[in-house]
């Protein structure tokens, strides 16, 4: 699905709450479906690059426990822009992340802050850069960043854009990590349940065969575990597969 937001002309520029009003209505819709992380974040970069003027490419710099990555990146160079601040440890997302301020450069060429990244970003053709920090609460999940193919291409204006669009990106982004919390929960859950019930019945299976009690039962089903190397829902799943081969 291609999204297209329609900006204002230079000389008709709507107040910055009517200019965002479309772009956080679909947001909002996005946060109640059932979309996939890549997906969303996707969607996210794509409409902070069509609302930010002077923006030439954007995407999304997750910073969590399992580490540093970017997602949503409208293209190639984005995400090697992004690789190299990960590489070199030091860029404006990683800065963003930790002093949770926006940062912004404006002319790579000269900026001095991130010499090696800068330096290096400027060789794949970007002269501009901005990043806003994702705050939740008391966790900072990150950066959305934008980029230029030309110096100065920021301002003001860009700035307070980025910061109201982070501000709703780091809504989306701590949603979709719940989401998908919740899903790994969920699975984690539905397997424990069905782990207890097919050991519940290879001890009835055993107690069974063997006239032993259930105690005895689970005995016998961790000593197999132990003696094959697998988990006792494995060890279980064997005796109940083999009544159902036998019936066979």
């Amino acid at each position: 699905m291609r999204l297209v937001v329609i900006s204002p002309r230079p000389d008709q520029r709507l107040p910055l709450t009517d200019e965002l009003a479309g772009v956080f209505a679909r947001m909002s819709g996005l946060l109640l479906s059932d979309t996939a992380v890549e997906t969303s974040l996707s969607l996210l970069s794509s409409l902070a690059q069509q609302t930010v003027p002077g923006a030439t490419g954007a995407g999304v710099s997750v910073i969590d426990g399992r580490g540093r990555r970017s997602s949503g990146s409208t293209d190639a160079r984005v995400r090697e822009a992004d690789s190299l601040q990960y590489a070199l440890e030091e860029g404006p997302c990683l800065a963003a992340t930790a002093t949770r301020r926006l940062i912004r450069i404006d002319d790579l060429a000269v900026d001095e802050r991130w010499p090696s990244w800068a330096s290096n970003a400027a060789r794949i053709g970007l002269a501009a850069a901005m990043s806003s920090p994702m705050v939740v609460g008391d966790r900072c999940l990150g950066a959305l960043k934008v980029y230029a193919d030309e110096p100065h291409a920021f301002d003001a204006h860009g700035e307070q854009l980025l910061a109201l669009f982070s501000t709703q990106a780091s809504v989306l982004v701590a949603n979709v990590q719940s989401y998908d919390r919740a899903k790994r929960l969920s699975d984690g859950m539905r397997q424990a349940v069905q782990d207890r019930d097919v050991i519940s019945m290879a001890k009835g299976v055993l107690m069974g065969r063997s006239a032993i009690d259930e105690d005895s039962a689970f005995g016998v089903l961790l000593a197999r575990a132990e003696q094959d190397g697998t988990t006792v829902a494995e060890a279980a799943r064997a005796v109940v597969d083999s009544v159902v081969r036998r019936r066979r």
